[in-house]
């Protein structure tokens, strides 16, 4: 039990809470400008300087932290503090939290620093927040009128159609709609279907959130339908246009329910670049239009990653406690460069570096670990899966099988630790750096299970699937490296999503060849490759014989993407990107779109 000292009687503990208030509006002031600035970029398209933007403010968190922590030992020395004083810090710190309007960031922002600066020992209730101590319900802006977190409107079936041009007319986008009434009736005949024999209410309303979501190319407005006690989520996508009516805008497409808004959100896709005063108050409108989908990856979504981080952790440790199987090595082909293991009563994998690789895998942990840095940083179009990266991850020694133990004291030693850290008479099991994702069912698991069952269309469907999602992490600028089956997974909503990351690079790093006319029998005979390999070279017609053995997978893997077995296509790909083309892959199936393009290709089609 913590113990709180009596009275608050330092005021040395005062200053250093209030600097550790300072480093944390610093943070989130920079994150706000950096996220406001969307709107004038996409404004302008400039699709390069908004993907740039969101790789940046990624970094935000960690540079913020160091500064604090850097503050607080040249000014206070802090890491000498008694704990007497760190206590009394803590509940000073609470106390500005009061009136705060983004108290769970300003927590999980005190407990970087101060287990940047504390030893190990002191992290328990008394120094850090283990959880929440300022409540973040009905927290809203001081001027509700006009910066609430959403805006209500109540037509009625006769004015409807103006409030939803009066809806997108209020985020004052400083470019002109190809046609907004147009547009606008389009949505209006979608909502009219879904309302067509539902008599209005007394409450009927339409709620949208105030700021405007924005992710590479595209605008969205998103907001919900309320009808007595039925709620329908809605998002509106808004892009320019790209052909002969370039720079004027258009409502793409309209999205309904919480299944089309879980694709937009989804934890394979770029975080969003939101300005939110209240980043808690979005959070929870998300919820109300997304109610499976975790607080955590929500906060991700935003742009949070590291609150999604701490709301993931504490969702994990309940869990545990209310649980007893015990952490296993995960079912599917063994991988060469990671070791993953999972708990089958929880929807995530944990994935360790292994200690050494084998000889066709030239790589480091240091390489390995920059390739999940870039998938965090890319646009992952909805085909890489994000990860959570941890340190120092203590687990209860008894929670694992001793087979699992031995197989990460074979494959990465120094990764493990097991010992009785706090003393209570409890080894703990320590992973020295792991990676944690969404557990997906293997694609070549899948498939198999498919072909056993005889469910052919099922076949059909993942393997064009496999395709399309090769295609959208090409338009993304990624070359995956290793594409066997095994490395894709199947999301719960059939999509596939890639997720091993160490070979992957920049498209437009990697040489794409044909492979050379044999000169002369010796060499058409030979088994092996015999003409000169360069180290970032690709030869896409030697993708077959690895990944299409079945008959029936190749029938259909050539039927609709053959295309990646010839070099032009990539090359084509890579000579576009490098001309400045950033490619539209959308987080929504293009027959919801409304038409008002060119047709679409088919490598764009998400």
């Amino acid at each position: 039990m913590a113990v709180f000292p009596q009275r608050l009687d330092s005021p040395l503990a005062y200053a250093i809470a209030q600097a550790l208030m300072d480093g944390f509006d610093r943070h989130y002031r920079l994150f706000r400008l950096e996220s406001a600035r969307a709107k004038e970029r996409f404004e302008r398209s400039d699709w390069h300087g908004q993907q740039r933007a969101q790789r940046e403010r990624i970094e935000f968190y960690d540079l913020r932290v160091r500064e604090a922590s850097q503050r607080l030992e040249t000014e206070f020395r802090a890491h000498e503090q008694p704990m007497e004083v760190w206590q009394q810090i803590k509940l000073h710190y609470i106390g500005l939290l009061i009136e705060h309007h983004q108290p769970e960031l300003a927590e999980t922002f005190f407990n970087s620093v101060t287990t940047k600066i504390l030893h190990r020992t002191y992290f328990h209730n008394d120094f850090i927040f283990v959880r929440p101590a300022v409540s973040t319900e009905y927290i809203e802006n001081d001027e509700p009128a006009a910066t609430a977190t959403y805006r209500a409107y109540y037509p009625t079936r006769d004015t409807l159609h103006e409030t939803l041009v009066r809806i997108v007319d209020n985020f004052r986008l400083q470019c002109p709609f190809d046609d907004l009434q147009r547009d606008t009736g389009r949505v209006l005949q979608a909502m009219a279907a879904r309302l067509a024999q539902v008599k209005l209410r007394a409450n009927f309303q339409i709620q949208v959130l105030s700021s405007l979501f924005f992710r590479n190319k595209g605008a969205y407005v998103v907001g919900k339908i309320i009808n007595g006690f039925n709620e329908v989520p809605f998002a509106l996508p808004i892009l320019h246009r790209e052909d002969e009516e370039a720079g004027r805008l258009v409502i793409d497409a309209c999205l309904f329910g919480e299944d089309e808004l879980q694709m937009l959100f989804s934890f394979a896709r770029a975080y969003f670049m939101v300005d939110m005063e209240v980043p808690s108050a979005y959070v929870q409108f998300l919820r109300s239009l997304m109610p499976r989908k975790p607080r955590a990856e929500i906060y991700n979504a935003l742009g949070l990653a590291k609150q999604g981080k701490t709301l993931f952790y504490r969702d994990f440790l309940y869990h545990l406690r209310h649980s007893s199987d015990k952490f296993r090595t995960a079912p599917g082909i063994k991988g060469m460069v990671m070791l993953v293991f999972d708990l089958p009563s929880f929807p995530y994998v944990f994935k360790i570096i292994k200690d050494h690789f084998p000889l066709q895998k030239d790589t480091t942990r240091e390489q390995v670990k920059g390739k999940y840095l870039l998938v965090k940083q890319h646009d992952r179009v909805g085909r890489m899966a994000d990860t959570l990266e941890y340190s120092e991850v203590a687990f209860a020694r008894e929670r694992f099988e001793d087979e699992l133990i031995e197989e990460i004291r074979r494959h990465a030693p120094s990764q493990l630790e097991i010992s009785d850290r706090d003393g209570d008479g409890k080894e703990e099991v320590i992973i020295k750096h792991l990676y944690i994702e969404r557990r997906m069912i293997p694609l070549n698991i899948y498939l198999q299970e498919a072909f056993d069952a005889g469910a052919a269309e099922q076949v059909d469907r993942a393997v064009v699937e496999y395709g399309n999602a090769i295609k959208d992490l090409v338009a993304a600028n990624i070359f995956p490296g290793d594409m066997l089956w095994k490395n894709f997974g199947v999301t719960r909503n059939g999509k596939v999503v890639f997720y091993d990351y160490d070979e992957i690079e920049y498209l437009t790093d990697c040489e794409f060849r044909r492979v050379p006319a044999p000169r002369n029998e010796e060499e058409e005979m030979s088994g092996e490759v015999w003409w000169p390999v360069g180290p970032r070279d690709v030869f896409p017609e030697t993708f077959g014989p690895f990944l299409l053995g079945n008959p029936a997978v190749r029938e259909v893997f050539m039927r609709h993407h053959a295309d990646l077995l010839d070099p032009a296509f990539w090359q084509s790909h890579k000579e576009r990107i490098l001309s400045g083309h950033v490619f539209d892959v959308f987080p929504y199936d293009a027959d919801k779109r409304f038409g008002n393009h060119p047709p679409v290709r088919e490598e764009q089609a998400a």
